[in-house]
């Protein structure tokens, strides 16, 4: 039969290999206690110590810059559509005052020449 994958969290990652780095257990101990393997062991530390910077780096302020950036562009947006907006409305007040004030009354066409029948 196989045996079955134990799975541990992250903290339970870190915790092994605090007993190991800064209590000195031996390495043969805690795998026998934990049912690890020994290259399990050592490539959790790698990837330990491979990201041990992330916790220190600032990913909020940079997702909060890319944050500003896409607001200022939005607003920037915004400003250019009402700008347009703005131009709107004053060729359609222009046009208004060109027309001057209409009556409401509804004109007729003329009517067509109707084609010579000869």
């Amino acid at each position: 039969m196989k045996k079955e994958r134990k799975r541990c969290s992250a903290k339970e990652k870190v915790a092994i290999l605090r007993r190991h780095l800064l209590d000195k257990e031996p390495l043969s101990k805690l795998c026998d206690e934990l049912g690890l393997q020994p290259s399990m062991f050592y490539r959790r530390q790698n990837e330990f110590f491979d990201n041990g910077a992330a916790p220190f780096e600032s990913k909020g302020r940079a997702n909060h810059s890319a944050a500003q950036e896409r607001i200022a562009s939005l607003e920037k947006k915004v400003q250019t559509e009402e700008e347009g907006l703005a131009e709107l409305r004053a060729e359609h007040i222009a046009l208004k005052k060109s027309w001057g004030t209409l009556t409401g009354a509804w004109v007729q066409r003329r009517p067509r020449s109707a084609p010579d029948a000869s």
